[in-house]
Order: C-alpha cells, then sequence, then structure tokens
C-alpha cells in the first residue's frame, strides 16, 4: 500500500471509530483478566483458610482447586468472546475502511 492510502485510512472517521471501539474493549478485558488473576493471587496470600477449605465433607477438591479451574474456563471464554467480535465487528469495520480508501486511492 502506498502512503496516500495510509493517509486516507487514518483520515477516515471510521478508523478512529474502530481504534476506539478495540481500544477500550483489549482495555476491558484486560482490566478483568488482572482483577481475576490478582484477586486469586491475594486470596492465596491473605485468606489461605478460604483457599484450603474442602468444598464438602471427604472431599479432595479444595476452593482453591476450584478457583483455579474456574480461571482457565474464564479465560478461554474471554478469549472467544475477543474473536468472535474481532472476527465479526472489528473486520468488517477494517474492510470498510480499506475498501474506502481503495475507492479514494483511484
Amino acid at each position: 500500500m502506498s502512503s496516500s492510502m495510509y493517509a486516507h485510512i487514518r483520515r477516515n472517521p471510521r478508523f478512529a471509530e474502530l481504534v476506539a471501539k478495540r481500544t477500550r474493549f483489549a482495555s476491558l478485558l484486560a482490566i478483568t483478566v488482572l482483577v481475576i488473576f490478582y484477586g486469586f493471587v491475594l486470596l492465596v496470600a491473605f485468606a489461605p483458610e478460604l483457599i484450603g477449605r474442602r468444598l464438602f465433607a471427604g472431599s479432595n477438591l479444595t476452593f482453591g482447586v476450584l478457583a483455579g479451574l474456574f480461571q482457565f474456563v474464564f479465560f478461554w471464554v474471554l478469549t472467544l468472546i475477543y474473536v468472535r467480535r474481532a472476527n465479526g465487528e472489528f473486520d468488517d469495520l477494517n474492510k470498510e475502511i480499506v475498501h474506502a480508501a481503495w475507492k479514494e486511492d483511484k
């Protein structure tokens, strides 16, 4: 692509919209991951009795193991959500922006 095409893309108001939406969404997901992850770490540090508590009498499964497994599942779900939105809404906006730039460049 030529530098004039890049200039067309940067001037497109939909490009600013795409960047803002992607940044907001990625920031929200990153904050969510950090809160869940460091919340678990803080729980281990400051509430070890809770982490070690068995889920029911005679069980080897503790709250800590369940919380750790929940994190894996939760992070996979967040990844799925991001991929679906990136492949849907964000890709559609991107195609629209590039198509408009090709039209302007000709």
